[in-house]
């Protein structure tokens, strides 16, 4: 995404690799990747900018920061960029930076927390079951207090439980790729 540049792996596999060699019981380096999901949601912040201007936002499974650094492009009051992994909280705030943002970080695991925003980003994180159980507890919460939740997907991914309402569909790589000029279709949803 030509208007949002970020520090990502320079190779799939060999950041997944680096990482295991590092330490084994490391998490997953899932931050060095700009996701199908995340950067549909992206594009669609960027071209709607009116569904986040204003807004007190908050990106959850952050990653690289993409959702939160779009949404503050596009005009919104503030962002918190939400991963539990330390290595994800250091690559929004270096994201964050490379696009002249500010954007709040932290590694508090919040999906069973009450949370104050006014707008809720997700994007690629239901990549386990685990996760699509956890998450759709946290939208169906945000949902009865009336927040609003943009959710993005891949095509492949599970999606949780909710009556989600499809906005718009990209075509996006997954950057760096894993399979080289594979293109993936990517959903943004409103719950």
């Amino acid at each position: 995404m030509p208007e949002i540049p970020l520090h990502l792996a320079r190779s799939a596999r060999g950041i997944f690799q680096a990482a295991h060699d590092f330490r084994a019981d490391v998490m997953q380096p899932y931050w060095a990747f700009a996701w199908p999901g995340g950067q549909a949601m992206a594009r669609h912040i960027l071209d709607r900018g009116d569904l986040v201007r204003g807004q007190r936002v908050l990106d959850i499974g952050a990653g690289s920061g993409l959702g939160a650094i779009a949404a503050l492009k596009a005009g919104a009051r503030s962002a918190v960029a939400a991963d539990i992994d330390p290595l994800a909280a250091a690559a929004c705030v270096l994201n964050g930076a490379l696009n002249g943002v500010m954007l709040a970080v932290t590694t508090d695991d919040l999906l069973g927390a009450d949370t104050d925003c006014d707008l809720v980003l997700i994007g690629d994180l239901v990549y386990e079951p685990d996760l699509q159980d956890r998450v759709g507890a946290f939208l169906a919460a945000h949902h009865r207090r009336g927040v609003p939740v943009l959710y993005a997907d891949r095509t492949t991914a599970r999606r949780p439980p909710g009556r989600f309402r499809l906005l718009a569909e990209h075509m996006a790589p997954l950057t760096p790729a894993l399979d080289e000029d594979m293109m993936e279709r990517a959903r943004v949803w409103m719950l």
